[in-house]
């Protein structure tokens, strides 16, 4: 017998929120579920999957066009996955910028409390060095 689950416990399986499974309802990232004689949302395990296939991807930081890419690689599985590949190295590659960023950018503010005499605004050494730029 086949799982059958309202949104809102795919929402609670997932940890993904109803308005959310909406959007990507609504976006066509997930497929339009059945509907009830009630006209109720009928999910099943394949939405669950998927779903969770969403989430983690999200969470990981890829962007809704690479998901959305990712998911269709996902459905074709006697595809190569160099396309796959291609996407997570950019994203390898833009996370590494960013933490390159973020580590210039603490470097910095080290540099500006380490700098300070914790006398008065006047010699602060963090209001200079935001001024000067």
């Amino acid at each position: 017998m086949a799982v059958e689950i309202s949104i809102g416990d795919l929402s609670r399986r997932t940890d993904v929120k109803v308005t959310t499974i909406r959007f990507y309802e609504s976006i066509g990232l997930m497929p339009p579920p059945p509907r009830s004689e009630g006209a109720r949302r009928i999910y099943g395990a394949d939405h669950v999957r998927r779903l969770a296939f969403i989430r983690h991807a999200r969470e990981l930081g890829f962007e809704m066009g690479d998901v959305r890419t990712l998911l269709d690689l996902a459905d074709r599985p006697e595809m190569s996955c160099a396309q796959a590949d291609d996407i997570a190295g950019a994203h390898l590659m833009a996370v590494d910028e960013k933490i390159a960023r973020l580590s210039s950018l603490r470097g910095e503010l080290v540099r500006m409390l380490d700098s300070c005499a914790k006398g008065r605004v006047a010699t602060c050494r963090v209001i200079e060095a935001l001024a000067d730029h």
